[in-house]
């Protein structure tokens, strides 16, 4: 039987010279005209018409970018809303906004959320790496927020956001969780912006604010990064430990430095110096293809000493090298080793919402410095340019917190080893 979705293939791509549609399942075409450029689009049908949609030209686009942009216009759909729609009003609002704002000669008048936050994405969404991120965005908060959309952003209290949040914090509690995140950081754009005036503090705060008014979400077992709650990442952390193989240990430093899988099994020896205790990804390995210095804490940098010992190291040589030692580990073998451990319903890349969510519930630790942490990019152009210059000594307390909470475990049984040996 055929596959219905993902029938095509980089490889094919590459060789269609033809003018014509090509169908990846599930809606997805790329057209070739006969001048040979290539687009995406999107196909559907609604009440017996035919509707489609650009997703954006090839050359712009990968096969993985048209895929995640189609499965995007499949949710609307399925939640009964219109992709062209949405994208032809959003346009409309942008132009009567623009229109408005170049005739008015009052004094400005504070922006409304909505405002702020298409205003938001309009700033970060070229450095997102695909048009995915716009949509995601403009959906879960033009959907799940409408009561605070028109409330100009310096009257939004905690007492609308509560309102805002309950209805879906235990019901969809992943989807929840990103939009309070949302809703701060456009709330403190807002505010760099100077739309809303000291002293202020932003009500969409988790830790010591929101944390009292909302009940504790319920963790989804299911989803594309299921992920280990951070309550229990110290005691499977004392368990991975246990295990000898090099995929453990690259599971292990993937986890401390909160990493994406390509990161830590690309990793090769130059771009680890030990004295300095600094992990460098070039930009080339990175999906916001942006260079990321990593603050290695000291359970980081035994790891890599230990693998170094007795060694002779080669810099180009890969940390964890795989059979052959010119390529690395399979992508597949810090998933294996979860598997073994019987918790293959768990994902690797999950471990870096574990991390996002004890950070965020459990510390006093900025937002931004989080989420740099994590290699998303935030704030405009002069908020990057300031962070490049200090971001990276606060990440080494929140890398050392992160390292020391999961090591509270084998702190603990060291204690009560110490204490059996006393009194024997």
């Amino acid at each position: 039987m055929g596959r219905a979705i993902h029938k095509l293939s980089p490889r094919r791509l590459e060789g269609l010279k033809k003018p014509g549609w090509y169908g990846d399942g599930g809606g997805l075409w790329l057209r070739i005209e006969a001048d040979l450029t290539k687009r995406w689009i999107f196909v559907w049908v609604r009440n017996k018409k035919r509707r489609e949609i650009g997703l954006g030209p090839f050359r712009d686009f990968t096969l993985n970018d048209a895929r995640e942009m189609a499965y995007a216009a499949r949710k609307i759909i399925k939640e009964g809303g219109d992709p062209l729609k949405m994208r032809m009003e959003v346009a409309e609002e942008a132009r009567r906004e623009a229109a408005v704002e170049q005739a008015s000669e009052s004094p400005a008048l504070t922006p409304t959320f909505l405002a702020c936050a298409k205003d938001y994405i309009a700033a970060h969404e070229d450095g997102w790496s695909n048009a995915k991120h716009r949509w995601q965005w403009l959906n879960s908060l033009t959907k799940h927020v409408k009561p605070i959309l028109e409330k100009p952003v310096d009257t939004i209290t905690e007492d609308d956001l509560v309102e805002v949040l309950k209805p879906i914090w235990n019901v969809i509690p992943d989807t929840a969780g990103r939009v309070r995140g949302r809703i701060e950081t456009i709330l403190d754009a807002a505010k760099a912006s100077k739309h809303i005036a000291s002293p202020w503090e932003n009500p969409a705060r988790w830790k010591g604010n929101l944390i009292h008014r909302l009940p504790k979400r319920r963790r989804m077992s299911k989803g594309h990064y299921a992920a280990i709650s951070y309550e229990d990442m110290p005691a499977f952390f004392a368990a991975l430990k246990e295990r000898p193989a090099p995929a453990a240990r690259a599971l292990e430093l993937t986890i401390l430095c909160a990493t994406r899988t390509s990161e830590t099994l690309g990793m090769q020896w130059k771009e680890v110096d030990l004295k300095s205790g600094i992990w460098t990804v070039p930009a080339v390995r990175m999906k916001m293809r942006i260079m990321h210095r990593i603050p290695l804490s000291d359970a980081a940098s035994d790891i890599l000493k230990a693998m170094t010992s007795g060694k002779t190291i080669d810099p180009d040589d890969f940390v964890f090298p795989g059979q052959k030692p010119e390529k690395p580990l399979s992508q597949m073998a810090m998933t294996m080793v979860m598997r073994r451990m019987d918790l293959g319903h768990f994902t690797v890349h999950g471990m870096r919402s574990s991390f996002r969510d004890y950070m965020g519930d459990m510390t006093e630790h900025a937002e931004t410095v989080i989420e740099h942490a994590l290699a998303h990019q935030v704030g405009d152009s002069t908020v990057r340019a300031y962070r490049r210059k200090d971001a990276f000594d606060k990440r080494k307390t929140v890398m050392a917190d992160w390292a020391n909470y999961l090591l509270s475990d084998q702190v603990k049984s060291d204690v009560q080893d110490e204490d059996v040996r006393a009194a024997a």
